[in-house]
Parts: structure tokens; sequence; C-alpha cells
């Protein structure tokens, strides 16, 4: 991680932890807005003005948090207006490292060879992990936000002016209840998965993993009356929220994070809700198996042989099909 601007050595991704063991995640750092006009938005600074070509995102496709920014970045249409930069799936002695496995590219702006010298190309004082998502403003040559919620949100606004589009991921009718339930989901559901899998006591994944399949056994129930999405007929930013945990949830989490009381799959109303969102809207070429595997069972402080199961050749199938859906 940074201290102060400096990368420290032999830097491997063991999660910080609380007394009793549970897992705490960072927050984010940089927190400005895109804007239409470019005013300063709910946090940080204004002079972001949406502008087409100008800004461009930095993700990781392994990491649930930004590819929530990818699949918003596609609904919207935006793909032709904001390009996209995919890292290194494996995390190094260094962090989040550019090009080196199949789909992950170059730094295009600054040849960067990892992610942190985005972070002290912004701040040469910042402390903390090298996150993704980023957005980068090309313009100014500074970050504009690492939050993924930040994001999906300027993503759902900021450019229509530019790129209309007839669907609102957070519609003002819903976005208190969008809120509300999305905060528990973050911390139950996408949180939780992590909770469990970085637990550093006995005590801490008992509980992580008992909350996370309450919430699950809560999200099955609501989804349990036929509804397409959790708010119904409309597809929101909750929706994504829940996909991208679902989607990796066999591959990974099942196994690796000790989140093995059930699989996605033996939840059949979540897992109709994944298969449904993965093939809406062109979501399905914002996932990637191999990087998420790849990933996930790269972190050395949970898979010190770094050994890449097989399969699950279900998920594998159904991934392919809304690909080739596509075609």
């Amino acid at each position: 991680m940074l201290i102060d601007g400096k990368w420290t050595a032999n830097w491997q991704p063991v999660q910080k932890a609380d007394e009793k063991g549970r897992f705490v995640r960072q927050e984010s750092s940089f927190r400005n807005w895109i804007t239409p006009d470019g005013s300063a938005g709910p946090t940080g600074t204004g002079g972001f003005k949406a502008e087409a070509g100008r800004y461009r995102l930095y993700v990781a496709l392994i990491c649930p948090w930004a590819s929530r920014t990818l699949i918003a970045r596609k609904l919207k249409g935006l793909e032709a207006i904001i390009p996209v930069t995919v890292v290194n799936p494996r995390l190094d002695d260094q962090g989040w490292s550019f090009g080196g496995f199949p789909g992950a590219d170059t730094d295009p702006l600054y040849g960067a060879s990892h992610l942190h010298e985005l972070y002290t190309r912004a701040d040469p004082h910042v402390s903390g992990r090298a996150t993704v998502p980023v957005l980068w403003d090309e313009k100014q040559g500074v970050m504009v936000n690492n939050e993924s919620a930040d994001i999906v949100r300027m993503f759902d606004t900021a450019f229509e002016g530019i790129a209309p589009s007839g669907l609102r991921l957070a519609p003002e009718d819903l976005v208190q209840e969008i809120d509300r339930e999305s905060a528990q989901i973050y911390r139950l559901y996408n949180n939780g998965v992590y909770k469990a899998g970085f637990a550093s006591s006995q005590e801490a994944y008992d509980e992580a993993v008992t909350q996370l399949f309450d919430e699950m056994a809560r999200i099955e129930a609501r989804l349990s009356d036929g509804r397409p999405f959790y708010f119904g007929d409309r597809l929101t930013e909750t929706d994504i929220r829940i996909f991208v945990t679902s989607i990796r949830f066999d591959a990974a989490y099942h196994g690796l994070f000790k989140c093995n009381i059930r699989r996605l799959e033996d939840h059949p109303h979540m897992h109709a809700h994944m298969l449904r969102m993965l093939n809406t809207g062109g979501i399905a070429e914002t996932v990637d198996l191999d990087h998420i595997k790849a990933g996930y069972y790269g972190i050395k402080a949970l898979n010190p042989p770094r050994i890449i199961p097989a399969g699950p050749a279900g998920l594998e199938a159904q991934i392919a099909a809304a690909k080739a859906a596509l075609a």
C-alpha cells in the first residue's frame, strides 16, 4: 500500500481487521463528481464537466466494485464517451499492474507499470491501497473519483446531455428506497462475502457467514414473487449491485471465501435473477470468468499455491451462451 506517496515493499493483499478479526474495508479517498455543467457534486470540488473523450475508467474485471461501473457504462450507452483500461487480474507485490495477462491493457496515458503510479500522480502524498475503479480526467491529469457508488451515479445522470438514455438506474421516485436497500445489500451481501473470506478469527467468520446467508435468504424471498428485477419491472443500480456478487459467488466465494453453506445456484430466484441480468443489455460482455478466477485464486494470503480450480462448468456455459447471443 501507499504511505505518504511511497509504495511499501513486499505488500500482499491481507485485509485490515478490527480487534475481533472482522474485515474492515478501506474508504475511498477521491470523491469529486462529474456534472453536466462542471459544478461541484455532493462531495469534492467542481471543475469536472461532462465531455466526450475527456474521462477514462480504469477497472479490474475480477473486482465486483469496478464491474458495477463497467455495467453502468454499458447500460447507459457510454462506451464511445468513456474509454476503459483493464488491469491485470492478479495482484503482485505492488498491487494492480498493467498488461501481462490476456485481456489486460497497458496504460495508454503515462505508460505506468502499476495503478499506484496514478494515485501518486494525483496526490504525491497519498496513503492507502490503490484500488479500482478509478475515474481519471485526461484533460487535467487528475483522479476524479475512486468510489464505485459515486461513479455509477455519475454515469446515470451526468452525461444525459451528450448520450441521452431512456434508462435511469436510480429514478427519482425510487432513489431513497434504492439507497436504503443498497446499504443493506452492500453491508451483508457485497461486503459480506469479503467479511467471511478475510475473517481472521472463528468468531468473525461465524458472524459474517451467518449474516451473509440470512441476507441471501431475504433477497431470495423478495424475488420469489416472479418479479424480473429487485424493484419489479425496472432494472436499477440495486440489480447491478446484486449481480456482481452473484456472478462471482459459485466461482470464487463459495470455495475460496468459505461461503459454502449453499451455492448461489441453490437459490433458484437469485440464480434466475443472475441469468436475467447476464442476458440483459450486453452485460455479458463485461464478465470475464478467466479474470475472476485468476484474480481471486491468485490471492496468496488465501491460496498460497495459486492453483486455479476447474469450473464451475455450468456457469462457464451460461456466460458463453449469453455472449454468443450478442454476436
